[in-house]
């Protein structure tokens, strides 16, 4: 497509008109990064003039690896009964829980595996037993494929399960486990997983019981461009539907050292082979994603896989949010992909970059809890306190999902910087 073409495509989304997807597509398939880019920060401007930009700080915290999924990009999930399985006990849960609030967090992203055999009575237990405990908290959790999974076992409708879960004290839902939501892509690197109408549809009857979740994309592996875009365009078409989602935040594919492969799978495919994404892909496709969801608040930088520049270039490319302090995060670290930020690091991002950095909550309301000083203070004197233990790293574990918004409970953190 010409110069000229995708001129009117970026002017035409400046001037918050609705792109169509062969528009969309066009931007993906050219190269002109500076000119989609300066359109995206011109639509974040449009829909965020205020002066600041925002962070949160939460915990990712997995309840167990076990998981009756097979996807060929995990490294993390064991089969039930395997040596290295785990279900994480709530004296530990909690003591994770305490250490968040402690340096100004105010929710943990709680996911797993998708565990064959725990019934959802153990799940209502987890949750009402951390509000019980930490009442104020907000959990952000269960990735959509989790609670199509928890419908199977349950054998209960999807509102049934959904409204149960809410009233034992679940608070939002993450995006994980959205990878692209073109079902060829699915069936192509996952096996007994949520399909994509799977996946809409947990999070459309979420939104009809008043909840709100975030969205998500995986890309970078095995899909096409235009699968990319059939992704944001269902994206898109659902939050017209619904108005439930906050967030957006897309990731590139971190492929593990080696395929994560139990058992013997004659099917799949070895996504370790398959060469990263770099930042050029990285920014144009958050980019295009800022332009072509028009409909979504909020865009949220991935530094985690692309480290703390890329991350705050990121704010200039679309995003209008740094992510997640992330006290806990280890799927991608897994993949061989290690970024860790400390506080003031997060800050320092925002705050070179030209804007006040302010946190916020996961309805992206700011509460800033006291002086930034006392919450660096604090983080310090945290990772001093674990540095102190020397515990050493647990086995490799996981959940269902990836990047962002799933994690493992490998304990890295001695290592944050």
């Amino acid at each position: 497509m010409s110069d000229a073409s995708i001129t009117r495509i970026l002017d035409k989304a400046v001037a918050g008109e609705r792109l169509t997807a062969a528009e969309g597509l066009a931007l993906l398939e050219s190269h002109d990064l500076t000119a989609i880019g300066a359109a995206a920060h011109a639509v974040t401007c449009r829909l965020h003039p205020e002066p600041y930009r925002t962070y949160n700080i939460d915990r990712n915290i997995n309840y167990t690896n076990v998981c009756a999924a097979v996807c060929d990009f995990c490294a993390f999930y064991r089969p039930l009964k395997h040596s290295e399985g785990y279900v994480l006990g709530k004296p530990e849960l909690f003591q994770k829980i305490q250490e968040t609030l402690d340096v100004g967090g105010d929710q943990i992203l709680l996911q797993g595996g998708m565990h064959p055999t725990l019934p959802l009575e153990w799940y209502e237990d987890y949750l009402s037993d951390i509000k019980a405990h930490f009442p104020t908290l907000n959990i952000h959790g269960f990735s959509p494929p989790e609670l199509h999974h928890f419908t199977k076992v349950s054998k209960l409708p999807l509102k049934t399960v959904l409204e149960r879960l809410k009233s034992a004290g679940l608070g939002s839902l993450p995006g994980g486990g959205g990878e692209i939501l073109v079902d060829r892509v699915r069936e192509a690197i996952t096996r007994g997983k949520a399909l994509t109408d799977d996946w809409l549809n947990v999070n459309r009857v979420w939104h009809e019981l008043g909840g709100v979740s975030s969205a998500t994309m995986m890309f970078g592996h095995v899909e096409t461009l235009a699968e990319r875009i059939e992704h944001l365009d269902r994206l898109r078409s659902l939050q017209d539907e619904t108005g439930g989602f906050t967030a957006f935040i897309c990731w590139t594919f971190q492929p593990p050292d080696e395929a994560p492969w139990f058992g013997n799978r004659k099917d799949g495919v070895d996504m370790s082979k398959i060469p990263p994404a770099g930042a050029f892909e990285y920014l144009k496709t958050q980019a295009v994603a800022r332009l072509y969801l028009d409909n979504f608040p909020n865009i949220q930088s991935s530094w985690v896989t692309q480290g703390e520049k890329i991350g705050q270039m990121a704010l200039f490319f679309g995003a209008n949010d740094m992510g997640s302090l992330m006290l806990e995060e280890n799927v991608v670290a897994e993949a061989g992909t290690v970024y860790h930020l400390s506080l003031d690091q997060i800050r320092r991002c925002i705050s070179d970059a030209g804007y006040i950095p302010r946190q916020r909550n996961v309805h992206y309301e700011l509460i800033d809890s006291g002086d930034p000083e006392v919450q660096n203070a604090r983080f310090r004197a945290y990772r001093e306190a674990l540095a102190a233990k020397a515990t050493p790293p647990e086995p490799a574990q996981g959940s269902c999902g990836s990047g962002q918004e799933a994690s493992a409970i490998v304990n890295l953190e001695p290592a944050l910087n």
